[in-house]
């Protein structure tokens, strides 16, 4: 009796400690930039997207993946959020693998685009979407070019940790 009772714990508590809210808003002291170069420039804006944004404050990228960038400019995007706009950048493939951070200053071709606000699955396996806020543009309207650089910046008010500049 006492295994089925287990068994019943486990299938109502989800295991995820993002999904049980036990993992801080900020966890981490340190991050590496996560950099990367486009691949694919998209000239794609979908006002009705819908994107439901991961529960996950922040998602692993090896060298070598590819990623879609994304943007919003919806204040209230954040994991676990609908969010309703969405333009498409393009694919990256990054160059430097380490974790992307909610939060983290996304920088494009030198310039800042916006923090990361969430990850999108709807993809997967294929790849994953990192969904920043900024301006509503695409890829194309922004002047995207392909082997522009991305850079994922964690920072901690004026500090950047791990040798992000």
């Amino acid at each position: 009796m006492a295994f089925q009772e287990e068994a019943d714990v486990r299938a109502v508590v989800p295991r995820d400690p993002y999904a049980r809210g036990v993992v801080p808003p900020q966890p981490f002291a340190a991050v590496a930039p996560v950099e990367g170069e486009f691949v694919a420039v998209m000239q794609v804006t979908i006002p009705e997207r819908n994107l439901q944004l991961e529960h996950y404050g922040s998602r692993a990228f090896p060298e070598g993946a590819i990623a879609e960038l994304v943007v919003t400019d919806e204040p209230e995007a954040r994991p676990g959020v609908r969010v309703r706009q969405a333009a498409y950048l393009g694919f990256l493939r990054i160059s430097r693998g380490g974790v992307v951070v909610v939060g983290e200053r996304c920088v494009l071709a030198g310039q800042p685009l916006g923090p990361v606000v969430g990850f999108d699955a709807s993809h997967e396996p294929n790849h994953y979407s990192i969904v920043v806020r900024g301006p509503l543009q695409h890829g194309a309207e922004r002047g995207v070019q392909l082997g522009h650089r991305v850079a994922f910046l964690l920072t901690f008010g004026s500090a950047t940790h791990a040798g992000g500049g």
